[in-house]
């Protein structure tokens, strides 16, 4: 079984792996070609994605999985304490079909928001299967919210408070569970997709939009799944992360690949965000601690104790000292653009894209 109506020259598979009994992904090129993988971010698919494959030269072997419990991939549970580590093994089990790439072949990695986190966690445990990387509107290395500092990235409270599966809008899960398509509410999936994904005005064209609205919707939703588990905290704003799921498993207490810049084999990264960032910024509209300071979160301790997370400047500080052990970084930012620079900005981005993919062949 297919994904009808995907993009003319993309196929779409269905494959079992030594990890997952289906792992659903998009396919463009041929065997041969130079492997590039995309790994998409949280609440979307691969889908996401097709564009960009669609306008591949054939020379590259383009893969784009849906990470489990995402579009049409296996519902298998995510251990949140092995911080994105479930995902990570899932692309090397992927990356180990023959058919798909030759064994032992380095790939290309690019990873859009929560999936830049799986591309750097799958990079440095398989280094030697690293040709380069390309962070997307990446989270921070230092995992999404409850911690404050540049390099270091310490945590606002012991327990990670403020950050995982206990901080999302209750009504905005109601609402994926519901299967709402409409954008009649600000949780709807729609409208969080047109105001937050994007800049506005921004939107897609409708057809699009309806498809890829309808791909947040396939995910799964419940504490092993999106957004997973939580706990209570007596410290603000009251909620910790869990054990299970997909929030919690990009959660500072679990999730930490600052390590990445000690990776042996350096391998090249591109890093390409939007200026108007409105979910991975240093001022976040996700994030508890600039939520407390504008005052929407009451009981707010102060930016002592909960300052914003500086997700920018922690990227930032990890790549600096990347490139001081001899590893080569850029950042590209692109104006006016939101979430999405690869939806919002296509021209550029693939640019961008084919530019570095050049450097590194």
């Amino acid at each position: 079984m297919t994904t009808p109506n995907v993009l003319p020259r993309i196929e779409s598979l269905k494959v079992p792996t030594s990890r997952l009994r289906e792992q659903h992904l998009l396919v463009r090129g041929s065997p041969g070609g130079v492997p590039v993988v995309f790994i998409h971010g949280n609440v979307s698919s691969c889908r996401f994605y097709e564009e960009t494959l669609a306008a591949m030269p054939s020379s590259f072997r383009c893969l784009a999985p849906d990470l489990r419990g995402f579009g049409e991939t296996e519902r298998a549970p995510i251990d949140a304490t092995r911080g994105a580590g479930d995902f990570a093994d899932d692309l090397f089990a992927l990356l180990s079909l023959p058919d798909l790439v030759p064994a032992g072949k380095k790939v290309h990695l690019v990873g859009w928001s929560a999936g830049a986190g799986v591309v750097m966690r799958f990079a440095l445990a398989h280094p030697e299967r690293v040709a380069s990387l390309v962070l997307l509107a990446p989270i921070s290395p230092a995992g999404y919210g409850g911690t404050k500092g540049d390099a270091a990235a310490a945590p606002c409270w012991p327990d990670f408070a403020g950050s995982g599966g206990g901080t999302v809008n209750p009504e905005f899960v109601r609402r994926l569970i519901a299967k709402d398509a409409t954008d009649e509410n600000d949780a709807s999936p729609r409208t969080v997709m047109n105001r937050y994904y994007f800049k506005p005005p921004f939107r897609l064209e409708r057809s699009r939009e309806d498809a890829l609205v309808a791909e947040m919707l396939k995910m799964a939703v419940g504490d092993d799944f999106y957004p997973g588990n939580s706990a209570p905290s007596s410290n603000w704003p009251g909620v910790a992360p869990g054990t299970r799921g997909m929030n919690n498993s990009i959660s500072g207490k679990h999730f930490d690949v600052r390590g990445f810049s000690s990776i042996p084999t350096r391998p090249p990264v591109l890093w390409v965000r939007g200026a108007d960032d409105q979910i991975v910024s240093d001022t976040s509209l996700f994030d508890f601690g600039f939520l407390g300071q504008l005052g929407v979160v009451p009981g707010w301790p102060g930016a002592t104790v909960y300052p914003p997370q500086p997700m920018v400047k922690q990227m930032r500080a990890m790549l600096d000292e990347y490139r001081s052990r001899g590893g080569h970084a850029r950042e590209e930012v692109l104006p006016g653009v939101g979430h999405s620079p690869h939806l919002e900005a296509p021209e550029v981005f693939h640019k961008l894209l084919l530019g570095f993919l050049a450097e590194g062949r």
